[in-house]
């Protein structure tokens, strides 16, 4: 999420949610840089050999992350919501015990040099459990959940996980329909042409042509449907009517099994 919140997504979502039960899961590691910057802590950034690119989170990097994260952009969007006329409720993952998450030990990484190397794991971790249940009460009461992707560990500390395969877990465990990846481009562009569909192995095995922040979002997306959820689509979330215009498979990538 850039320093802005795009209205027109807001209005589209309000809109929607009068007859649909929706859940955000907003990123926003632009913004956590900014911030890092700020406050004097460099920030790194390393690849896996799958070519997946992700920020290294110590500890003190973890308690920004958070602060920005579930501090800042959370009621950022809460207000931006409020504003459109939509109820909603800004939750860490931490919170309720929303978002459940090992700690990873190690990490493989690229050094300069392209060799794989072992890393401590810090503060980053994997998605093992969602608390559905609470996101149903709160959708039940007509409140719209503002989810930041901020995992509660097993001893208890936040870890950063990944916004995309937050979303993606929190859609299959939920029982959602569809789940939807913003971005700035209207989906998944290879050789300048858009690809209107793909099914999950064929997603898989475009993965190493596809750049760094793409490549997150399709591997999401490819999950979420092999687990169960029945689409998930990558759109464009600048244009006007986004989501309604996602839904309808207007300009985006569809995954899904057929």
């Amino acid at each position: 999420m850039k320093e802005g919140v795009p209205q027109a997504l807001m209005d589209d979502v309000v809109a929607l949610a009068a007859s649909h039960q929706l859940v955000i899961v907003h990123g926003g590691g632009d913004v956590v840089t900014q911030y890092a910057a700020r406050l004097g802590k460099e920030q790194r950034f390393v690849v896996s050999p799958e070519g997946i690119r992700s920020r290294y989170t110590d500890r003190e990097t973890a308690e920004i992350y958070q602060m920005v994260m579930s501090g800042l952009l959370a009621k950022r969007l809460v207000l931006a919501l409020g504003k459109a006329g939509q109820k909603s409720v800004s939750l860490a993952g931490t919170d309720g015990q929303l978002i459940q998450g090992k700690r990873k030990a190690k990490l493989v990484i690229l050094d300069d040099r392209g060799r794989r190397v072992a890393v401590d794991g810090g503060y980053t971790g994997k998605v093992v459990n969602v608390n559905a249940p609470l996101l149903n009460t709160l959708l039940s009461q007509g409140y719209l959940p503002v989810v930041s992707p901020v995992a509660m560990g097993e001893e208890g500390e936040p870890l950063n996980v990944d916004g995309d395969r937050a979303a993606s877990a929190i859609a299959s465990r939920a029982g959602a329909d569809a789940v939807v990846f913003f971005t700035d481009v209207d989906g998944l562009k290879l050789d300048g042409d858009l690809i209107d569909h793909l099914t999950p192995a064929e997603a898989s095995t475009k993965l190493p042509k596809i750049g760094f922040g793409m490549q997150k979002k399709v591997m999401a997306a490819a999950e979420s449907v092999e687990a169960g959820v029945k689409e998930a689509l990558i759109c464009s979330g600048t244009r006007a009517n986004p989501l309604t215009r996602a839904l309808a498979h207007d300009t985006c990538t569809v995954i899904s099994a057929q």
